[in-house]
């Protein structure tokens, strides 16, 4: 029986999380996309800690398009960036490095993150 999308991505985000830890000298980037939206967390797995965080509600813009994902990107590496966090372990979140992962993915390396 083939499994639905939901349940694939929870299996390969479990898979990732299984390899995937943010410290405090190299956090974790994490993006969750939804179906409309698409949150980005910059996060201490060892202090369980939100460090920086972006999301599309913080943009005038809207819509689900890979340009909104990109400025998204820029804006959590902004934050980051702002607190001192230059180097990321990236956490696709189950989802494929395809479309709007990608386009937040870079443009965070564009603005200045490193991973």
């Amino acid at each position: 029986m083939k499994l639905s999308r939901k349940e694939s991505v929870k299996r390969r985000h479990r898979r990732v999380r299984k390899k995937v830890s943010g410290t405090p000298e190299r956090p974790r980037l994490c993006v969750f996309r939804s179906n409309n939206h698409i949150y980005a967390q910059v996060i201490d797995d060892v202090a369980q800690h939100t460090l920086a965080a972006a999301s599309d509600f913080n943009l005038d813009s809207s819509g689900a398009t890979c340009e909104v994902s990109a400025e998204v990107g820029k804006l959590v590496a902004q934050r980051a960036l702002e607190k001192g966090i230059a180097q990321v372990v990236f956490d696709r979140g189950g989802n494929l490095y395809h479309g709007r992962v990608k386009a937040l993915a870079e443009a965070a390396r564009e603005a200045g993150l490193d991973f």
